[in-house]
């Protein structure tokens, strides 16, 4: 597995957006991992490239075709 962040096509980026809601920390478009006392915004409902641990760990493997796109490049 590749621990660097992958840079997402369109595509690619619009089902990870689809995977988030599956995240136990998101809620209502922020993450609870980052709240300190304020709402923090989910980094992956806005990013193009895969930034939060959890969501690799724990969120990605849903799709798996995605995950193998993301993770795995030659």
């Amino acid at each position: 597995m590749n621990d660097k962040p992958s840079r997402m096509d369109y595509r690619q980026h619009q089902a990870a957006r689809r995977l988030v809601h599956e995240c136990c920390n998101y809620d209502e478009g922020n993450c609870l991992l980052l709240d300190d006392g304020e709402p923090c915004v989910c980094v992956q409902s806005i990013s193009l490239s895969l930034m939060c641990r959890w969501f690799r760990v724990a969120v990605l493997p849903l799709d798996g075709e995605l995950a193998a796109a993301l993770l795995y490049r030659g």
